[in-house]
C-alpha cells in the first residue's frame, strides 16, 4: 500500500485567486493545477510545496463540499520547510501577517506561525509528523 495513500489539505476561499497570489508569492507554493469557472471562480486548484499539496476553491460556487462547509472558521495548515527563519522573512515582505516568529520549540522543531487574509493559521517549521526523517 506504500505509495496509494496521502493526506492533503482542502480548503475555500471567498478570493480564491487572491489566495493563490498570497500562497505562491508569500509562502512559495507553486500552482500545480488550476480550473477556473466561466464566472471566474476556482473550481478547484492545486499548490504543492515540497511533497505536499494543498487542494483550493471559491466558495460559493456549489457542490456538496462548498454546501457542507458552509460559513466554517479558518482552518490550520501545518508546512514541513528546511528554513523557517528564511521562508518567515519572505513571507513578511509579501506582507503576510506573522502571528509568532520563528521559534525552537521544547520538542526540536523550529516553526513560526502566519494568518493568511482569510484566516487561515499556515505553520512552517523543520517538525517532520511522524518521526519521518528524524
Amino acid at each position: 500500500m506504500a505509495g496509494t495513500a496521502g493526506m492533503f489539505p482542502t480548503l475555500l476561499y471567498r478570493d480564491a485567486p487572491g489566495a493563490i497570489r498570497q500562497l505562491t508569492e508569500g509562502f512559495g507554493f507553486t500552482v500545480a493545477a488550476r480550473y477556473d469557472g466561466e464566472d471566474g471562480a476556482v473550481l478547484h486548484a492545486e499548490l504543492a510545496h515540497g511533497d505536499g499539496v494543498v487542494m483550493l476553491g471559491s466558495k460559493g460556487h456549489g457542490g456538496p463540499f462548498d454546501e457542507a462547509m458552509g460559513d466554517a472558521g479558518p482552518s490550520g495548515v501545518y508546512v514541513v520547510v528546511d528554513d523557517p527563519d528564511a521562508h518567515c522573512e519572505r513571507a513578511r515582505r509579501a506582507g503576510v501577517e506573522i502571528l509568532v516568529p520563528p521559534t525552537d520549540q521544547e520538542y526540536g522543531s523550529r516553526d513560526y506561525l502566519a494568518r493568511d487574509a482569510e484566516g487561515t493559521l499556515w505553520s512552517f517549521g523543520t517538525y517532520r509528523p511522524g518521526g519521518a526523517g528524524s
